[in-house]
């Protein structure tokens, strides 16, 4: 039986916006991948559902059965909750937020089983704190990419 793929994530801004980033850790049986990436301008909300995208972009393979651990409600809840679905099917009528960064998200989900699990954030769990010092290591690097979704609205 093929091992299923556990992917821990997390974002972090400097300000709220200001220079962020991302952390994930993908996990493998016994492989582990560390990504991370940081933005001169961005939010918090957009650095934890950045994280998950940079996870799944990581992939090679599809259809692989998938846990996503994060300490966002924001992006659990939209996914496990259904709001993005409705956020999809009315063209993120009303005005919602990271709508570049939710289709990107939207149609790498489609090649997989995805299922999130909330986890508190600055606790117990060692791979969402690696994902926080990865997350603002990078928010606190240089040479800092443009967020061009957020910095063209």
């Amino acid at each position: 039986m093929q091992p299923s793929l556990i992917i821990y994530t997390d974002g972090a801004a400097r300000g709220n916006p200001g220079p962020g980033g991302y952390g994930a850790i993908l996990k493998w049986g016994n492989h582990e991948k560390e990504l991370s990436g940081g933005y001169r301008l961005t939010t918090n909300n957009r650095m934890e559902l950045m994280a998950v995208i940079a996870a799944l972009e990581a992939l090679t393979k599809t259809n692989l059965s998938i846990t996503i651990y994060s300490d966002s409600q924001y992006v659990v809840r939209a996914v496990k909750e259904g709001w993005l679905n409705n956020w999809i099917k009315t063209d993120f009528k009303g005005g919602k937020k990271n709508k570049d960064l939710w289709k990107k998200y939207y149609q790498l989900s489609l090649k997989h089983s995805i299922q999130f699990v909330w986890v508190k954030g600055h606790a117990d769990n060692a791979y969402n704190n690696r994902c926080d010092i990865l997350a603002t290591t990078a928010a606190d690097g240089k040479n800092l990419k443009a967020d061009e979704g957020y910095e063209k609205d």
